[in-house]
């Protein structure tokens, strides 16, 4: 399983990433709540994998206008601190944004 965002305890990471429930509602809307906000979910994304992983990630990429459509997904890039690059798929659950990451796996 991926790691679950708002810090719940998920176990460590083979190459077994298959679905993951994230949910922060209050993490994934931004303004009038049309809109994913790229700065809080990047965050969430980072402090998740380092703490379920135990890896440092230098940095995560999302989009910035991905809109509150569930069903949806749309991709992160993920960078570690040792410069490998892997790509997090998310899908946008619910109007609510509740968001669940799919799968992550190096970029090619």
């Amino acid at each position: 399983m991926l790691p679950v965002f708002a810090g719940w305890k998920i176990p460590l990471r083979p190459p077994v990433f298959l679905v993951l429930a994230l949910v922060f509602g209050s993490v994934a809307l931004s303004g009038c709540g049309t809109v994913v906000s790229r700065e809080k979910l990047e965050f969430a994304i980072e402090s998740s994998l380092e703490n379920s992983i135990h890896e440092k990630i230098k940095r995560v990429e999302c989009p910035s206008d991905e809109s509150v459509d569930p069903g949806a997904t749309f991709t992160c890039d993920v960078v570690f601190s040792d410069h490998r690059r892997e790509v997090a798929t998310l899908k946008i659950r619910n109007e609510e944004a509740d968001i669940s990451m799919v799968s992550l796996k190096p970029k090619k």
